[in-house]
């Protein structure tokens, strides 16, 4: 039988299966459980695929006021790490028939301009890093439905946190120096004043201070290779004994430490260990290869949306930290004999 050139609506629907419009919206909303019978669930589901239906999804959004949108908030665009991210969350987002709007907090820092004539009518929640929470005021993110990454779960502004076990990564990294011998670490800090940088250097501090005979420098400096190196480069021709290692608060600091070592004309890992955080594609494009801990930017995005979807439909979002892995390769090794 030929099908008729006018789209077919929940009525028809409804009549193809003999029951009601209700029962219709029931099923193909997927709520029809304890309301209606599997039999009567399957038919309908049948009679919608004979005839080809498909849901207005613009005026449903409409009338229960959901737009299956969210909108995720980064510091930037140009970190691969967020791009995971972006990918985890937006694979989990497509699963459930939401979509999921990027957005970069300008210079990572401070309020953003709201991209929408209205967010909170344009968007059912918020999935944000701490480094552009500052954005949220603006574009009325804190009163959506929001789910706060990389934050203090003590702090957050967000219905429910998620979290990569950053504290367990710097006690790796720190435990893997002193093993090989090191006691004078430089650590080479973000200049970015957020939870998750401060508590990379608590731990790198509480740790030290377990171990007797050692000695911690600070130096810190925006996320640039350039500035790292400039940073590098005055603390390790400071006064007093040179640092042995190098803790850095992420790879692209890590770079930067790397070439202020060879024009101090020091040598990676024979004169200086150095290494970094993230595992970013850098790490293995460094020479000698760097010594980081792994972060899955891709889980973490997945963990995020889950947690929003979870917020969305009244659960409990999943508790606990992400695991991270140190990945030793041949930027450390045991200092040089004093």
């Amino acid at each position: 039988m030929a099908r008729s050139s006018t789209r077919p609506t929940s009525r028809d629907v409804a009549r193809a299966a003999g029951v009601s419009q209700a029962a219709v919206s029931l099923v193909l909303g997927d709520k029809w459980r304890g309301r209606v019978s599997e039999t009567t669930a399957q038919r309908v589901r049948q009679a919608a695929t004979d005839l080809g239906y498909r849901p207005n999804l613009a005026a449903r959004n409409l009338r229960l006021g959901h737009t299956r949108t969210v909108l995720l908030v980064v510091p930037a665009l140009t970190t691969e790490f967020f791009a995971g991210v972006y990918t985890g969350a937006a694979r989990v987002a497509a699963q459930h028939g939401f979509g999921v709007v990027l957005y970069p907090s300008p210079e990572g820092v401070g309020p953003a301009r709201d991209p929408f004539a209205s967010a909170q009518a344009a968007l059912d929640g918020v999935i944000a890093s701490s480094m552009a929470a500052d954005a949220l005021t603006a574009i009325s993110g804190d009163q959506l439905p929001l789910v706060m990454l990389d934050s203090d779960p003590a702090g957050s502004l967000g219905a429910a946190t998620v979290n990569l076990d950053i504290t367990d990564g710097v006690r790796q990294v720190t435990d893997h120096l002193l093993a090989l011998g090191h006691r004078h670490l430089l650590h080479l800090a973000a200049d970015i004043p957020s939870w998750t940088f401060h508590i990379r250097a608590r731990e790198l501090a509480d740790r030290l201070t377990t171990t007797p005979g050692t000695r911690l420098t600070t130096t810190r400096a925006p996320i640039t290779i350039d500035a790292a190196r400039a940073a590098t480069e005055a603390a390790l021709t400071a006064p007093g004994p040179r640092p042995t290692a190098i803790v850095c608060d992420d790879d692209k600091l890590a770079a930067g430490a790397y070439k202020a070592a060879r024009r101090l004309g020091l040598r990676i890992p024979d004169d200086l260990s150095v290494t970094g955080l993230d595992d970013l594609a850098l790490a293995t494009a460094l020479d000698p290869e760097l010594t980081t801990v792994r972060l899955d930017a891709e889980l973490f995005g997945e963990r995020g949306m889950q947690a929003l979807l979870a917020v969305l439909d009244g659960r409990e979002p999943h508790h606990g930290d992400i695991p991270v892995q140190l990945i030793p390769r041949a930027s450390t090794a045991p200092p040089r004999p004093s």
